[in-house]
């Protein structure tokens, strides 16, 4: 479920995964054309979660991507600043090494 003004789109897209001694991910790829913007929620339907270890796996799925409305995408981009901006607390005082 969305905030107001959000709208719901099934798109097709590709899982990777992979467990081996070089990675381990976990990716979801949407069919070209489709872009995610701040605020949208993906949820990839029938998506295999684990793969034995040393194997990758690509498989083709469908996601449900519920589209951030206006108000919820400018929240979700205030509430991103202001976490961002925790990291930037940061110390220009002189300190002495003893």
């Amino acid at each position: 479920m969305g905030w107001p003004g959000s709208r719901t789109v099934t798109v097709p897209c590709t899982v990777e995964l992979e467990n081996t001694p070089e990675s381990l991910h976990a990716h979801v790829t949407l069919d070209a054309g489709f872009d995610i913007e701040p605020g949208d929620e993906v949820q990839v339907h029938d998506a295999p979660t684990e793969v034995p270890y040393g194997e990758r796996l690509t498989v083709r799925r469908t996601a449900t991507v519920i589209r951030a409305g206006a108000l919820e995408r400018a929240w979700t981009k205030l509430i991103a600043h202001l976490e961002l901006t925790e990291l930037y607390e940061v110390s220009f005082s002189e300190r002495r090494t003893l």
